[in-house]
């Protein structure tokens, strides 16, 4: 099965469309939203595009075939307008040697770590920071954010399929890869 993992939409019609498009072109089976699907929240700014109606519009064409995670920026009401579920903290993806334990990254994350075994992979959005880091007892994953990355990282996404991990920017280009 293959895998797209993205996460911090903020609402952004423009970047959620280019999402969709590499959903398409990767030919993914399940998109995985890490939370922030809708509102940009009081610490950014407005992405491109800010258009939350027409986002719901676009992802809940999709709705059988997203699994997502709440987001700080998620509320009660988005779950009224979005046709798969988005109030879980986190979710479990078992691999053949180890579980991801997928989040948003404002409960649990490097700080606070969830039950993890050792080689687990915790894998976060939340800092809009595309991230591996490979630790001694967990390793690390963040996609960064799909509207508004930081610290001069690019809008991306990561596919999984077969254990193995390749993060790119919405333009498919190969940014770096991770095999379990």
């Amino acid at each position: 099965m293959r895998f797209l993992i993205a996460s911090d939409i903020h609402g952004s019609a423009k970047y959620c469309g280019m999402l969709l498009n590499a959903y398409k072109r990767e030919k993914a089976d399940r998109l995985i939203l890490l939370g922030d699907i809708l509102y940009h929240g009081p610490r950014n700014d407005l992405p491109e595009e800010y258009a939350p109606k027409k986002v719901i519009e676009m992802l809940n064409a999709y709705k059988n075939e997203i699994y997502a995670v709440r987001g700080n920026c998620e509320a009660e009401v988005d779950q009224m307008v979005l046709g798969f579920p988005v109030m879980a903290d986190y979710m479990l993806i078992p691999l053949e040697k180890r579980m991801i334990y997928a989040t948003h990254g404002h409960i649990y994350n490097r700080e606070n770590l969830p039950p993890l075994s050792k080689g687990d992979i915790l894998l976060c959005g939340h800092t809009h920071v595309m991230a591996l880091e490979e630790g001694p007892d967990y390793v690390y994953m963040n996609p960064g954010s799909v509207s508004i990355p930081k610290e001069d990282t690019p809008r991306g996404y990561i596919m999984l399929e077969d254990g193995k991990f390749t993060w790119k920017n919405l333009d498919g280009e190969v940014i770096r890869t991770f095999s379990d």
